[in-house]
C-alpha cells in the first residue's frame, strides 16, 4: 500500500515540474488571467396594441420580390455556442486578459511555442510538436520563439535565428535535422555550445561555410528577430518553457494539459475555436 501511494506521488510531481523556469529552485507561477465576464442575457418584450390597425395591401400593389434572391439565414452571435468542448477554460489553459499580440499577421491562426535548446522538456516535446506541425491545417501558422532567461539562452536564441535565416536562403539544407542535432549535442553529447566558435563548428558540420555563418550571425535580420522575441516574451509573461500560446489569446503547457499528447489535443481544440470566430 505504501509503495502504491509513493508511485502516485511521483507521477503527480513529474507533471508538476515538466517545464524549465527562470529559477530552477522555485516553480514558475502561471500568469494570472482575468476571466471574461459572462454577457448578461438580454430580454426583449414585444407588445401589440389592441387598437393597432392592419393595412391590407392587395397582391397587385405589393412589390415583386426577385425570384433569384438568395435566402439569408440568421446566424448566431456566438458560433461556438452549443458545442461540447473537451477542455475547460481556466484549467488546462488560461486566457490572457487581452490579446497579447502575435508574431505574424491576422490572416492565419497562430500557434507559438516558446522554447530553449537547453531545456530537456523542450527536447521531449520536439517529436510531438513536429508531427503536429507537419499535419496541421494550412490556415494555421506555427511560430517558435526562443526564451532568453540567461546569457547562454540568449546565445542559443541567436543560434536559432541564424539557423532560421540560413534555411530561408538555402544555405542550411535541412533545418529540422539541424534542430535535432542541436538538442542532441546539448542533452546527449554534453556539448553546451557556449561560444560563437562552438556554434559555428556545428553549422560547418552540415555544410554551412564560415563566411555564410558569420554574415548571417551578424545580420540585421537576426538582431531584429531577437528584439521581437524579447518583446513577445514580455507580452506573454514567459516564466517557464516549453510554453504554448494560441492566437495571442490562450496559454498552456504540457504540465497543465497532463501529457504531451493531451497538449496536442488541446492545441487542436483551441485552433478550432479560433477558426469558428
Amino acid at each position: 500500500m505504501k509503495r502504491r501511494i509513493s508511485i502516485s506521488a511521483l507521477v503527480i510531481l513529474a507533471l508538476a515540474v515538466a517545464a524549465c523556469s527562470k529559477e530552477d529552485t522555485a516553480p514558475a507561477e502561471e500568469p494570472q488571467v482575468a476571466e471574461a465576464p459572462e454577457a448578461e442575457a438580454q430580454t426583449t418584450e414585444s407588445t401589440v396594441a389592441a387598437t393597432e390597425s392592419l393595412e391590407v395591401v392587395e397582391e397587385s400593389a405589393a412589390e415583386a420580390e426577385p425570384e433569384d434572391q438568395a435566402i439569408v439565414l440568421a446566424r448566431a452571435d456566438d458560433p461556438t455556442a452549443g458545442r461540447v468542448w473537451k477542455f475547460i477554460d481556466g484549467q488546462p489553459y488560461k486566457r490572457f486578459p487581452s490579446t497579447a499580440g502575435r508574431w505574424g499577421s491576422a490572416d492565419k491562426i497562430e500557434v507559438t511555442e516558446i522554447f530553449m535548446y537547453s531545456c530537456p522538456h523542450c527536447s521531449d516535446l520536439e517529436p510531438f510538436i513536429n508531427t503536429w506541425a507537419e499535419n496541421k491545417d494550412p490556415n494555421i501558422r506555427f511560430v517558435r520563439i526562443p526564451a532568453m532567461f540567461n546569457q547562454l539562452a540568449a546565445l542559443h536564441a541567436k543560434l536559432y535565428y541564424t539557423e532560421v535565416f540560413l534555411a530561408q536562403t538555402g544555405k542550411l539544407k535541412d533545418q529540422a535535422a539541424f534542430r535535432n542535432m542541436v538538442f542532441e549535442e546539448y542533452h546527449r553529447r554534453g556539448n553546451r555550445l557556449t561560444s560563437q566558435t562552438a556554434i559555428q563548428r556545428l553549422f560547418a558540420r552540415v555544410g554551412v561555410s564560415e563566411d555564410d555563418f558569420n554574415r548571417t550571425w551578424n545580420s540585421f535580420e537576426v538582431d531584429q528577430a531577437l528584439r521581437r522575441a524579447r518583446e513577445m516574451a514580455i507580452n506573454y509573461g514567459v516564466a517557464s518553457v516549453p510554453m504554448i500560446v494560441v492566437n495571442g489569446k490562450y496559454t498552456t503547457d504540457a504540465g497543465s494539459a497532463g501529457s504531451y499528447p493531451k497538449l496536442i489535443e488541446l492545441i487542436d481544440e483551441l485552433t478550432v475555436r479560433e477558426g469558428l470566430r
